[in-house]
């Protein structure tokens, strides 16, 4: 695996985590911490997968420690443009059912801190 590069940069009212490469094990605690260091600074965080080309288990577990921090902050981590690779695995793994994928940066960025979590009945 080649690893993962990651920026930040601040939106308004959000911050916006960039993740280009492989997210995998030997990278995973490093994103993690770059999330809660995020989710610290400001509690609306949008991950931009558009330029990650694979994730493993490591990665999600570190994509959702980040969600629990950004909501324990009273925000949530917003999931934006992700590959067809990276959403395939999402969906497996049932994580589009726990974040809010949107199609673009931009989009997600038009929802952060006006989104709320639809209520699901039971058995959906």
């Amino acid at each position: 695996m080649c690893g993962v590069d990651l920026s930040t940069r601040d939106g308004d009212g959000h911050v916006v985590v960039v993740l280009c490469g492989e997210l995998d094990m030997a990278a995973a605690a490093g994103v993690a911490a770059a999330l809660a260091a995020a989710a610290a600074s400001e509690p609306w965080v949008i991950v931009d997968l558009a330029g990650l080309r694979f994730i493993d288990a490591s990665g999600l577990a570190a994509l959702v420690r980040g969600r629990k921090q950004a909501r324990h902050a009273g925000g949530d981590l917003l999931l934006a443009a992700p590959r067809h690779q990276v959403l395939r695995v999402l969906t497996l793994t049932r994580l589009t059912g726990v974040f809010l994928v949107h199609a673009s940066v931009d989009e997600a960025a038009s929802r952060a801190g006006r989104t709320q979590r639809p209520v699901l009945a039971a058995g959906t």
